[in-house]
């Protein structure tokens, strides 16, 4: 729906106008009123205007005078955001006529005005508004596209192992369109880690990031999300991005990381600039109540050193033990926190791989995945980069340390004490009929459900449910070999809900149907005795 301002001092034609153009052209226009240029061009600026009917000659600002001034309003390089307008006078004065050139209005109308020149106007206005609307729809597209263009070609130059030869550089700037950037400037990468270690969407991010340095008056050359998903700032002056963190702070956008580089002039620093933003955002990750670092701050020697792999595998080799306290001592020892401010990264990084390797994956390779309460703890920590900082991954890991601790210690009681699992037997003998389960079993016997599943295992050579199932048709085949009960009957005696299912565990087990066993046990009984009777 377009909006239209009708501007004259006259009531009557006003909203004669105003009744006209929304009975004849109903639903297409949100029909404004304004008795003089003055209050039409507040009103313009307040609500805005698709097209404009203003009389000439008013009080407080005459139409000539507004006209001039919507042309100023109109964004520079923009002219298809300035309304059309249609200019309504009692006079035929050429100064008029040579102004409504000037400002090129849609049409010059005469008083008192005809129906359908009105109409025709109206109509010609709206051609006008679909040709415009359209335009922009193909510069919207064409604009788009070089932006995508450009933030492709971006994206090429920091995949570049090395900072390219300058010939290759300048090529480069062209195709991101360097000459409109503003120098210096500076590289922010940015990440949103929330406490949980959780991302933010990267289109939201992107979003966030764009408004912010809008917010403090950054100059944005080029934005967009690197291989790696996070949200790439080239801009400046570099202090806005310490504006930045400052509103981030104001606005308590805790997970907001950012890592700044120095300030460049030329296309090929881009390379060098993003590579300092990158290194700067992986420290955010050590010091866990900064959310901004600057690439100038950053030693040049961080400390480094071998990965202590004796030192981890006598932290596998303590899980277990029940010594809680030697475990957290050697695990802050294996990443020297004591150095932490001034460590390589890197170090940090290969020290909680090869815990994974060496500690974490042998765990479960020996006592099992499928029976570990920690399994989602673990395959969080797994991952160094599921938390916002280096002190939330440390404390995760070495609770699900000290959990393995005593879970390995309740394994290694419940396969060393056979009398439980001797007792978890003979309570299955004399209750097999009845809807029994491993809760059921492992309350009896005083054990931890996942305790004494691996434990049952490793002393019945067979899970639970198996050996249940073992024991119920074992009693079912003696029950049948008496011949006194129906194979429903026996079914519901051995604990099977039904008799559909008492088949299909016989069969799975025995091979055949509870029905083609009888079958065959007292075919058998008849061959011997030469008696049919011999069933009973």
């Amino acid at each position: 729906m377009a909006k239209l301002l009708i501007v004259d001092d006259e009531k009557n034609i006003r909203f004669g106008l105003k009744a006209m153009i929304e009975r004849d052209f109903p639903g297409k226009h949100l029909v404004m009123t304004a008795r003089h240029g003055a209050e039409a061009f507040e009103l313009f600026r307040a609500e805005g205007a698709d097209i404009v009917i203003t009389d000439i000659r008013m009080p407080v600002m005459d139409g000539i005078a507004l006209i001039e001034k919507l042309a100023a309003e109109t964004p520079q390089g923009q002219p298809g955001r300035r309304p059309i307008v249609i200019i309504l006078s009692g006079y035929e004065d050429f100064e008029y006529a040579k102004a409504a050139i000037r400002y090129q209005v849609m049409d010059y109308l005469l008083k008192p005005i005809r129906r359908d020149e009105l109409f025709a106007a109206l109509r010609k206005s709206e051609e006008e508004l679909g040709k415009r609307a359209e335009l922009a729809e193909q510069i919207a597209v064409t604009e788009a596209y070089r932006v995508q263009l450009q933030s492709k070609r971006l994206q090429d130059l920091l995949l570049l192992e090395e900072t390219p030869p300058d010939t290759e550089a300048r090529k480069l700037g062209e195709e991101i369109g360097f000459e409109r950037y503003a120098i210096p400037f500076a590289v922010s990468i940015i990440n949103y880690k929330y406490e949980d270690g959780r991302q933010m969407k990267r289109e939201e991010l992107q979003r966030l990031a764009e408004h912010m340095l809008s917010s403090v008056n950054g100059q944005l050359n080029a934005s967009f999300q690197d291989h790696e998903g996070r949200v790439v700032l080239i801009g400046g002056p570099q202090r806005k991005f310490a504006e930045m963190a400052k509103l981030a702070e104001e606005k308590e956008l805790d997970g907001l990381l950012m890592g700044i580089s120095e300030e460049g002039s030329r296309p090929e620093e881009i390379w060098t600039c993003y590579r300092e933003a990158r290194k700067s955002l992986e420290y955010t990750f050590i010091y866990p109540k900064t959310r901004l670092i600057w690439y100038s701050e950053l030693s040049e020697a961080r400390l480094s050193y071998p990965v202590p792999e004796e030192e981890i595998r006598k932290l596998g080799n303590m899980l277990g033990t029940n010594r809680e306290k030697e475990i957290g001592e050697l695990l802050h020892n294996i990443f020297k926190l004591d150095r932490l401010p001034g460590i390589d990264i890197a170090y940090l990084e290969a020290v909680g791989k090869r815990i994974n390797e060496q500690v974490l994956d042998e765990v479960f390779r020996i006592y099992g995945e499928a029976s570990v309460e920690v399994l989602k703890l673990y395959r969080k920590v797994g991952n160094m980069a599921s938390f916002r900082h280096f002190h939330d991954y440390f404390r995760s890991l070495k609770q699900l340390l000290l959990d393995l601790d005593k879970y390995i210690q309740g394994i290694r009681s419940a396969h060393g004490g056979h009398e439980e699992m001797r007792a978890a037997v003979a309570y299955i003998e004399d209750n097999y009929h009845r809807a029994l389960n491993m809760a059921m079993v492992s309350n009896y016997v005083s054990l931890n459900y996942t305790y004494f599943s691996e434990a049952f295992k490793a002393y019945t050579g067979e899970s639970f449910v198996v050996y249940l199932k073992k024991v119920r048709i074992r009693k079912a085949k003696e029950m049948i070999g008496t011949g006194t009960l129906k194979l429903s009957e026996i079914g519901a005696a051995v604990g099977f809900e039904n008799t559909k299912q008492f088949s299909k565990v016989f069969k799975e087990l025995e091979g055949i149907s509870p029905y083609e066993y009888r079958g065959k046990l007292f075919a058998g009984q008849e061959k011997l005795t030469g008696s049919p009777d011999a069933r009973g």
